[in-house]
């Protein structure tokens, strides 16, 4: 264990550098940057380590593992993003542990989210994801609104209860340059805040573009392999 704890703090040490130059270069303070760091495959035992490096933002992008760890690990100060697709049959129960779902990408998936937020006695801070694949174009299969629908779906967030609207999340497209979809991003997510201006979150980059995301206005970052390695077999 004691391994393990230190090739985390190793990596994390590396993954903040790797922020904080970036931020640098496009004049921003290190400090507007959160890491979310993305456990998925891995056991809660890392994320204990983790809690105890420092880290206070979890990602997990599937249900029945990210429900399963979020109640190991209830006695941790964490908030937990689900990041990943959602179904709406499942949205309630996602509701139900996690502190904020960005993966928001269709109105389907609001009513549930709603009453599993109510059920909790809080509100759900909810990101629209923005599909930044280019016009046409089925190769990668990513999720996410289109960005003309983007922003009528977080109207619909604002007004729903229990639910806050915080802003956008996406994936950079494959086999695509990272900074031009980040650029595209950027844009969405200043229409965004004229629905709400207190929606200011941009969740994009991640591992392989973390420096194009924060270049290009990023909030939050989403970190996996950069931080615990390469999956476990069979992830």
């Amino acid at each position: 264990m004691t391994a393990r704890r230190d090739e985390l703090a190793r990596n994390l040490d590396t993954v903040r550098g790797r922020i904080a130059a970036s931020c640098d270069m496009a004049g921003r303070s290190a400090d507007e940057v959160t890491l979310t760091v993305v456990t998925k495959f891995f056991p809660a035992s890392d994320v204990r380590l983790l809690a105890g490096l420092g880290v206070r933002h979890v990602g997990e992008n599937r249900h029945q593992e990210a429900q399963t760890k979020a109640v190991e690990c209830s006695d941790l100060d964490l908030t937990w993003h689900f990041i990943g697709g959602l179904q709406s049959n499942k949205a309630a129960a996602v509701a139900g542990y996690a502190d904020v779902v960005e993966s928001v990408d269709r109105p389907k998936l609001l009513r549930g989210l709603a009453k599993g937020a109510r059920a909790s006695g809080r509100r759900l801070d909810v990101l629209v994801q923005v599909d930044l694949d280019p016009e046409g174009s089925t190769a990668s299969g990513r999720a996410g609104a289109a960005r003309e629908a983007a922003v009528d779906l977080a109207r619909r967030v604002a007004e729903t209860d229990a639910l806050r609207l915080r802003g956008v999340m996406a994936v950079a497209p494959l086999g695509q340059e990272p900074q031009a979809a980040f650029e595209k991003l950027r844009e969405v997510a200043e229409q965004v805040r004229l629905v709400d201006p207190g929606a200011t979150w941009v969740s994009a980059g991640m591992s392989n573009d973390l420096e194009a995301a924060v270049r290009t206005g990023a909030t939050h970052v989403r970190i996996g392999s950069a931080v615990l390695g390469s999956r476990p077999s069979g992830g």
